[in-house]
C-alpha cells in the first residue's frame, strides 16, 4: 500500500533514546558504481544505498552492458551489497545516432552528470534524458568540459541542458577547464574518467579545491586506482575488491536533530545517535560536521560549514536562543527544487521567523505552529520538515513518498520503536487513521 498523499507527524512528548541506522551514502555508492565499471576486475560494495537514483544508475550501467548483481544486507533494508564486473574502461553497449542508447537518469544529478563523461568512453551514440526538473537543472560546464577533449554533445534544446546526444569516441587524452560554480559533480564526473581517459582537468571556481565532493571523488579514485598499479593501499579503503560504503551523513542529521530538539541535555547530550557514524568516510562527506552543530553559531556556511545538512540546521534554528544566518545557499536554487525558497516558504508557513537576502536566510527564535508543508517533491525538503513535525503538532507533509530518492524507510524509522527508531505515531491526514510501520515505506 503506497504511502497517502498527506501525512501528519504526532509530537513526541518526551525525549527518546535511540541508536538508529541510515542508509549508505548516495554520492559515494554512485561514485563507487562508476569506479567499479571502469576498474578492471569484480568490485563489491559492501553497505550501498539502494534507492531512487542509485537503483536508476545501475540500470544505466546495465543497459550500457555492466553485469551487476544485487542481494540484501542484513544490517539496514534501504542498502544492497552489489557486486560490479569491470570492463577496464570499456563500454559494451552503445546506439546509432538514428538510434542512439536511450538512459533515463530521473532526477538524479549524479546520474545525469557522472554519465556524461562516462559514456564518451563508449564507442557510439548515447540520450540523456530525465524528469522535466532534470532538465532544468546546470549542465553547461560539463558539456563545454566535454566539447574541449573533442566530444561531440548536441543538447536538443541548444540550451546545454539536458535531454543530451553525446558521441563516444573511446579514450582521448586531452585538456579541459571545468567549473564548479553550478555543482562539483562536473568535475568529479570528469576526474573519475580521467586516468582512463587520459584526460587533463583543471578545476576552476570558488574555492574549487577543497570542495569536499572533489575531495571525495579524488580519494575514492585513488583507491581504485591503487589497486590497479599494485601501489600500497592505505589503512583502510578497498580491500580484496571489497569497497565499503558509509552510512549517509546528510541522512543522519535528521536524527541527531531530533534528539537536539526533543531535549538533549548537557548530562545526556547524545539520546538518539546514528550507527556507524562515517568513520571511513568521515573526510569524504562534509555532513559528518553535522554533529558538531548541537548549539547552532551565528553563522553557518553551505560553502564551507555543511551540505545538505544545513538544511536541517536551517529547519531547526528557530530553537535556538539567537538569529542563526545561513550564508552561501546558492547551488540549493538549483537542485532537486528551489530550495532556498521551499525552505522559506515552509518556515514561514510555521509561523518561523525569517529573512531571506540574496543566497541567505537568517533565522530568528520562534514560536511555531502546524502547517501543510508543500514539499516540491524534495527528499530532503520531506525529511527536515518531518523533523520539525516531532516537536511542532500540526505539521503534515505532502507526497511523502518523494523519500524514495535516498531513504526510502525514512518515515519506518521515525515510527519502529525505540532503541531501533524513534516511536513516533504518523497519521493519514485525511483519515486521521495512524499508520502501521509496513505501511510507511516509500516505493
Amino acid at each position: 500500500m503506497p504511502l497517502p498523499d498527506l501525512i501528519e507527524i504526532v509530537p513526541l512528548d518526551k525525549p527518546v533514546c535511540a541508536e538508529v541506522t541510515v542508509p549508505g551514502s548516495k554520492s559515494i555508492t554512485n561514485r563507487a558504481l562508476i569506479l567499479a565499471a571502469l576498474a578492471d576486475n569484480e568490485t563489491t560494495l559492501t553497505g550501498a544505498l539502494w534507492s531512487e537514483d542509485t537503483q536508476i544508475m545501475a540500470e544505466c550501467l546495465q543497459k550500457l552492458g555492466f553485469e551487476i548483481s544485487v542481494s540484501p544486507d542484513r544490517e539496514e533494508p534501504c542498502n544492497r551489497t552489489i557486486k560490479v564486473k569491470g570492463r577496464s574502461g570499456k563500454i559494451p553497449n552503445a546506439g546509432t545516432a538514428d538510434k542512439p542508447l536511450e538512459l533515463f537518469v530521473g532526477n538524479a544529478g549524479t546520474v545525469a552528470r557522472f554519465l556524461a563523461a562516462f559514456v564518451c568512453l563508449g564507442k557510439g551514440v548515447y540520450r540523456l534524458h530525465g524528469v522535466p526538473r532534470m532538465h532544468e537543472r546546470p549542465q553547461a560546464s560539463l558539456f563545454q568540459a566535454l566539447r574541449a577533449l573533442g566530444y561531440r554533445i548536441e543538447s536538443e534544446n541548444g540550451n546545454d541542458k539536458l535531454p543530451v546526444k553525446i558521441f563516444g569516441e573511446g579514450p582521448k587524452a586531452g585538456k579541459c577547464t571545468v567549473s564548479v560554480e553550478d555543482s562539483s559533480q562536473f568535475a568529479s564526473a570528469l576526474l573519475m574518467c580521467s586516468v582512463t581517459a587520459g584526460w587533463q582537468v583543471e578545476i576552476i571556481g570558488e574555492n574549487a579545491e577543497e570542495s569536499p565532493f572533489i575531495f571525495m571523488t579524488r580519494e575514492m579514485y585513488s583507491y581504485f586506482y591503487w589497486s590497479k598499479s599494485r601501489s600500497p593501499h592505505p589503512e583502510f579503503g578497498m580491500r580484496n575488491g571489497i569497497y565499503p560504503v558509509d552510512p549517509d551523513s546528510s541522512s543522519g542529521s535528521y536524527f541527531l536533530a531530533a534528539g537536539w530538539i526533543l531535549g538533549d541535555t548537557d548530562a545526556e547530550p547524545n539520546l538518539v545517535s546514528v550507527a556507524r557514524w562515517p568513520i571511513f568516510g568521515a573526510g569524504f562527506q562534509i555532513d559528518t560536521k553535522f554533529s558538531n552543530y548541537r548549539v547552532l553559531p551565528e553563522k553557518i556556511s553551505r560553502q564551507t560549514d555543511l551540505g545538505d545538512s544545513i538544511m536541517t540546521a536551517i529547519v531547526i534554528a528557530p530553537f535556538s536562543d539567537h538569529a542563526v544566518k545561513f550564508t552561501d545557499l546558492g547551488r540549493l536554487r538549483v537542485q532537486e527544487c528551489e530550495r532556498v525558497a521551499a525552505l522559506h516558504a515552509g518556515l514561514a508557513g510555521c509561523g518561523a521567523k525569517v529573512i531571506e537576502e540574496g543566497d541567505t536566510l537568517t533565522v530568528s527564535p520562534s514560536a511555531l505552529h502546524g502547517a501543510e508543508i508543500e514539499t516540491y517533491n524534495d527528499h530532503r525538503v520531506a525529511m527536515c520538515f518531518a523533523i520539525l513535525g516531532l516537536k511542532v503538532p500540526g505539521i503534515k507533509i505532502k507526497n511523502p513518498a518523494c523519500v524514495k530518492k535516498t531513504f526510502p524507510n525514512f518515515f519506518q524509522k521515525l515510527a519502529v520503536p525505540p532503541p531501533h527508531g524513534l516511536g513516533a505515531a504518523i497519521l493519514d491526514a485525511k483519515s486521521r487513521r495512524k499508520l502501521a510501520v509496513e505501511e510507511l515505506f516509500a516505493d
